[in-house]
Parts: C-alpha cells; sequence; structure tokens
C-alpha cells in the first residue's frame, strides 16, 4: 500500500510518462514507478529525487544527469528548452527565417537532443542549421559568427562524468548567455505548456539543413591560420579522452607545420562511456597517466589533452628532476599571454577573479590594459577589444575575433608553437616560467576542491564562512574580506567569498558552477630575489600549504 504523498509522486510520474516522446526513459520510468507501487523504499527516493522541481536554467544553460523526469536530462527537458530559447528569440525581434546553429558532442543522446532542438526550432520558424557530426564546441561558437546565427545551441555536459549531459546556449554575438538573458529564456522555458503543443517541424521546412563539412573546414583552417612561422620541431603527445578533439587538433598541428602528433590509441576516439578515465576531466588525478606514460616511451617533448568537448587544453612537460609535471592552467595562461604581449597584440587581455593576478602585472608591463570578470568565459568572451582571455580551469581564448569562448584546438597549437620555439633555443616550457617569475614576482596558485554527495555540504560551508570569517590566513592577518554577493562596480553579484592577507597572498571560495564542488582558490606572491627561483618557489609551496589548512578549517571542509 502506498502513502498520500507516494500516490500523489506517481500521479505526476505517470503524466510526465504520458508526454514522453523517448522508449527508453519511458522503460525507465515505467520499472521505477512498478518499483514504488511494489513498496521498494530506494525506488520511491530515486522517484522523488527524479521530480526534485526542474533542471535550472541558468547563465551555464542546462546540466545533468541523464534519465526520466524534470530533474534529469532527457528529451522532454530539451524540447522545453528549446521551445523556450525559440520563443525568447522571437520575443526579442528575430525575424522568421533567422538562422541558428546547433552543435552536439559525443556524449550519450546528444545527437537526439540536438536533432529535437532543430525541429523545435523550425516549428517556430526559425532556420536551424545542424552541424554534421560531433565536433568540438569552439567550432560551434565559430559557426555562429560565420553564418550569421541569432543564436546556437551546443549539447555537451563539457568534462562531466559520462552520466551526465548538458544544453549550452550561446546568442549572436558568439558568446555564452549572461543575466538577464538566463533568467529571461528560463522565464519562457516555464511558460511552456503541453508537450503536445510544442510545434516541431522537418529542418527543411524553414530552409534549414544538416552542414556540409565545410563549416568544419573554414574552422579548421581559421585555427590553423593563427600559427607564426617559427620552428616545427616538436615531439607531441595527444589525447582527446575519449572525445570530438581527436579530429579537429592533429589536423590544425599538421596544417600548421607540426609534425603528426602521437595519440593515445586507447582513448583517441569518441566513447560516451569514458572507459579509462574516472572522471573525464584533464585536471582530475590520473587523466592523462596513459598520455604520460606514452611520451615516456616515445621521449616526446610535450604532452597535450583536451577535455571532450575540446574547449579546454591542458599540457604536460618533461621535469628536470625526473617524471612530467602538469602545467597548472595560470601557468598555460601566463605563458600564452607572455607570447602574445612579446608579439605586439593590443587589446584587453582579461581572466577571472579565480584566477591568478598575475596577467594584470604583466599586461601592465607591456602597457596593455586588464580586465577582472566573474568565472566563466561568457563574462570574458564578450569584453569590447579582447585580445586574450583565460581562466585557471585550462580555459583559453587566443582568437577572439573568430570565437567568443575558450578553444581547446587554438591554445593547444599557441602552446606548442611557444614549446617548439624554446626548444630550438635550447630551452623549456618551465625555464620560459622562471624567466616570467624573476620578470613579475612568482605568482603561485593553487586550488583546494572538495567534492559533495550533499549539495547542503557546499552552503554550510559558505554560511559558516559568512558567520564567522578568518582573521587570518597562512600565519598572515586578513586584511580584506569581502561577500561578492552583493556585487561592486566592477563585478556582477556571484555567490563567493575573496580574503586579502597582509603579505599579498588571496584566497576565493566559491561554489562551482558545473560540478557538485567546494572551490577554494589560493595565491601567494613572491619576490625572485637574485634570480633565485627555486628558492621562491619553496617558500611559496610552503606559504600555499598554510593556507590550504586554514581555509580548510575555516570553512568546516
Amino acid at each position: 500500500m502506498t502513502t498520500p504523498d507516494t500516490d500523489v509522486l506517481i500521479t505526476r510520474a505517470q503524466a510526465w510518462l504520458a508526454e514522453d516522446p523517448d522508449e527508453q526513459t519511458r522503460d525507465e520510468l515505467t520499472r521505477v514507478i512498478a518499483a514504488v507501487e511494489a513498496g521498494d523504499a530506494d525506488a520511491r527516493v530515486d522517484l522523488a529525487d527524479r521530480f526534485r522541481g526542474t533542471l535550472e536554467f541558468g547563465t551555464a544553460g542546462l546540466r545533468g544527469a541523464l534519465g526520466a523526469g524534470p530533474n534529469r536530462m532527457n528529451r522532454i527537458v530539451v524540447i522545453r528548452a528549446a521551445s523556450g530559447l525559440a520563443s525568447y528569440l522571437i520575443a526579442g525581434g528575430t525575424e522568421p527565417g533567422t538562422p541558428v546553429v546547433i552543435g552536439y558532442d559525443a556524449r550519450h543522446n546528444s545527437d537526439v537532443f540536438a536533432r529535437d532542438t532543430a525541429e523545435v526550432m523550425a516549428g517556430a520558424g526559425l532556420k536551424p542549421l545542424l552541424l554534421p557530426r560531433p565536433l568540438p564546441t569552439p567550432l560551434l561558437a565559430y559557426a555562429i559568427r560565420e553564418l550569421g546565427c541569432a543564436a546556437g545551441v551546443m549539447v555537451t555536459a563539457s568534462h562531466n562524468p559520462p552520466q551526465d549531459n548538458g544544453y549550452k546556449v550561446y546568442l549572436g554575438d558568439g558568446s555564452q548567455i549572461v543575466p538577464p538573458a538566463d533568467t529571461g529564456i528560463a522565464e519562457h522555458i516555464a511558460a511552456v505548456g503541453s508537450l503536445r503543443a510544442v510545434a516541431r517541424e522537418p529542418l527543411e521546412s524553414t530552409g534549414g539543413r544538416v552542414l556540409d563539412e565545410g563549416i568544419v573546414d573554414a574552422y579548421l583552417d581559421t585555427a590553423a591560420s593563427i600559427a607564426g612561422d617559427g620552428p616545427r620541431d616538436l615531439a607531441i603527445v595527444y589525447t582527446p579522452l575519449h572525445g570530438v578533439g581527436g579530429g579537429a587538433l592533429p589536423a590544425v598541428l599538421e596544417t600548421a607545420g607540426f609534425t603528426e602528433p602521437q595519440i593515445v590509441a586507447e582513448q583517441e576516439h569518441p566513447d560516451a562511456d569514458f572507459p579509462t578515465v574516472s572522471f573525464p576531466n584533464p585536471e582530475e588525478p590520473g587523466a592523462i597517466d596513459l598520455a604520460v606514460a606514452l611520451a615516456e616511451r616515445n621521449g616526446a617533448d610535450i604532452v597535450i589533452a583536451n577535455d571532450p568537448d575540446a574547449d579546454r587544453c591542458a599540457a604536460a612537460v618533461p621535469d628536470p628532476d625526473g617524471g612530467w609535471r602538469m602545467l597548472r592552467g595560470d601557468e598555460v595562461g601566463a605563458l600564452l599571454a607572455d607570447h602574445l604581449l612579446r608579439a605586439g597584440r593590443t587589446g584587453v587581455y582579461a581572466t577571472s577573479i579565480v584566477s591568478s593576478s598575475l596577467l594584470g602585472t604583466m599586461a601592465a608591463a607591456h602597457g596593455q590594459r586588464y580586465a577582472e570578470t566573474l568565472t566563466g568565459f561568457k563574462w570574458i568572451g564578450r569584453l569590447p577589444d579582447l585580445v586574450f582571455g583565460y581562466e585557471e580551469a585550462l580555459g583559453y581564448c587566443v582568437d577572439p575575433v573568430n570565437v567568443a569562448d575558450k578553444d581547446g584546438v587554438t591554445a593547444a597549437l599557441l602552446l606548442c608553437e611557444i614549446a617548439a620555439e624554446a626548444k630550438d633555443a635550447g630551452r623549456s616550457l618551465l625555464d620560459l616560467l622562471d624567466d616570467i617569475a624573476v620578470a613579475h614576482g612568482l605568482h603561485a596558485t593553487d586550488q583546494l576542491s572538495v567534492r559533495v554527495t550533499d549539495l547542503g555540504q557546499i552552503a554550510t560551508a559558505m554560511e559558516r564562512l559568512r558567520a564567522t570569517p578568518p582573521t587570518s590566513l597562512g600565519g598572515s592577518a586578513v586584511t580584506s574580506a569581502e561577500d561578492l554577493t552583493v556585487g561592486s562596480a566592477d563585478l556582477p553579484p556571484t555567490d563567493g567569498l575573496r580574503y586579502r592577507t597582509d603579505d599579498g597572498s588571496r584566497v576565493v571560495v566559491r561554489p562551482s558552477g558545473t560540478e557538485p564542488k567546494l572551490k577554494c582558490y589560493l595565491e601567494v606572491v613572491v619576490p625572485v630575489a637574485d634570480g633565485d627561483v627555486a628558492a621562491a618557489r619553496a617558500d611559496a609551496a610552503t606559504r600555499l600549504a598554510g593556507l590550504r589548512a586554514d581555509i580548510a578549517a575555516a570553512a568546516g571542509i
């Protein structure tokens, strides 16, 4: 016998089931309902979670676990999102027949969600242009501008676990949405009635089509064109981590004159199950172990990794003390910025509040403008006069004229160019980082990242820090404690806390926008006395360890 509350839950689930156009999720939900009716307590918890509200549409679009129910990623959620987006565009003055481009990666159901979106756009009178196959996210961002689209949709969960998928929205400027567009689209999604009332038409009904390989070739040629004419002697090992970068980066490197990279065979082809990694994120421990092992066997100069949708880029290099060292996102950002500044690229150099402050120091030294934004390329990519932008989570924009978003393909190409130039001069990327430290001070960064199963743990930690802010961190007095939820003249409000200390250290604490994590970003700045970078690094490591311990204790994590 079920309880009244359970009866209500089952009624909601059956109403959802009646609208579901997907056989797989219908069967899944039918089994869960049957188990609940049979008195299975675990199934009751599962069903309640599936109907515990809806996936929230925000500046990251949608992202969540695949499955049946409004709190999962599925065809009903996607069709409603597409209908709401189309309604938002039309209400904002987008004319019938205006193109909207849709891309997708190789995750489970990405192609299905993309096709549903295209048919909803056609049903709303817009002109859907569907990318021809699973492709990198930066190619979608490129296509928006190249094809004169009113918006773009990328079906991807980027580097999330295999069971997830997502829905990322761009507007006609080629940048990801920011407020108030996110709330506007969310309001239109909420206004969508019965799924049966959502018009869907074949792509061709409004002049839409599946694009041919011409748009892919245009992106690849444009990406390769950013390279200069310098040395090309570089042995590269590459892994796309079972994602869609494997067809893009090797082609771009070859066009730019590099020898074909050695690709990790076990991770070369798209595989939505990501069988060789626990989390398909090059930042995660162990994710690039296979690439490093291949590089060691074959004497490579550099390891390059993309995340599954190829908008992020990671790199590892031989360590003089033995083994291989993965470069931090801030270190890659500094190398790319130094290269562009020395090449005379003028404009705005930008990064996020959780990234190193080094970029501002470097830009000032070259007489260039610097901007700091909230976390996410939705903020960085839309800055006027942007010439280079990056954030510490392995995202880099080196060609904002063509791709106003992070692009792991062009970033990898430029980093390989820098590495080849250094090799030709008998030096390494680590030597270049030492040069930067001597010139600008050692800006050392680290991160304390705590993955949770209960999001309430993150809220509790943030509440604890707000109620009892630390008075010292790393043995240095806290001189300022900012609650970023209030915003400022330079930054919109965001859920975050920023602390600065008397010795110049900085800590930023914020919930992740895409994963169930609480993140604490740490930075210390150490002058390099008499060119002794090793001593400065040792000092920095000690100070970072102190920051890490103190912020963990203050947050109770």
